[in-house]
């Protein structure tokens, strides 16, 4: 089975690093390293990281990049660690996948590809939590994980905050980018805007999806896009088609 989540920082703090591996006698066919968005730890993304390592790819989930600027050099150094199995693909949501982008424009070496999942575009100005969980994920589940959650910063997605700008005109790897057609956080106009022109970015958007798209309502569609992408890029980064007909 996965390995459970493992902390590189004290009990009262949110870990640092959250790891997930592929079941016993299975081979790894990847690692993917995410970088969390705003307000988030590595721990909000463990049913990400248990339904992917299940389908034998590793998982190694960073925190807050906004909060905490050591996670760039955790995630280069993961990147660095010829024991984790390639291929490598950087993960980002929110302001996490600008970061990723930035991985990839500034340090690409060891990255394969990139998925980018609710891209931020404008300034959320919500004033009550309420409205912020429901803007973040349609999922009770995972809103009754976020409310519960001591180490999960609410109101993060309002303070000011410096992300980089997104450069994909200096990224040479393919780009997964999954965005929420409901939205309000950050538009899905604005999004496919952001992304307009880059052939090598492909977008699946998730009809009533919200902004922590893989966090929200439609996670398993979401992880399973996310498995097909992987399993196409394991076959060549030109990213051959498996399944015709797909409804």
């Amino acid at each position: 089975m996965p390995a459970s989540p493992s902390s590189a920082s004290s009990p009262s703090a949110p870990p640092a690093l959250s790891t997930w591996n592929e079941p016993d006698g299975l081979a790894a066919r990847g690692t993917l390293i995410v970088l969390a968005g705003r307000g988030e730890h590595a721990g909000v993304y463990e049913r990400f990281g248990r339904r992917l390592a299940f389908d034998a790819y590793r998982v190694r989930a960073l925190g807050d990049p906004t909060a905490d600027p050591a996670v760039l050099d955790r995630a280069a150094k993961l990147l660095a660690d010829e024991s984790l199995p390639g291929p490598k693909v950087v993960v980002g949501s929110d302001t996490g996948a600008l970061y990723a982008a930035r991985l990839a424009a500034e340090q690409p070496a060891g990255i394969d590809a990139l998925i980018l999942a609710g891209l931020p575009t404008t300034p959320w100005t919500s004033g009550s939590w309420e409205e912020e969980r429901a803007a973040r994920t349609a999922c009770p589940t995972h809103q009754g994980r976020l409310t519960d959650d001591p180490h999960f910063r609410r109101g993060a997605l309002a303070e000011p905050a410096d992300p980089p700008e997104l450069r994909l005109d200096l990224v040479h790897v393919p780009v997964l980018a999954l965005h929420g057609a409901d939205d309000v956080i950050s538009s899905l106009d604005q999004a496919l805007s952001a992304y307009e022109g880059f052939p090598e970015v492909r977008t699946v958007t998730f009809n009533g999806g919200r902004h922590d798209v893989l966090n929200d309502a439609l996670h398993r569609t979401a992880a399973a896009t996310v498995v097909l992408f992987l399993e196409r890029l394991r076959l060549s980064a030109e990213l051959p088609v498996i399944a015709e007909g797909l409804a």
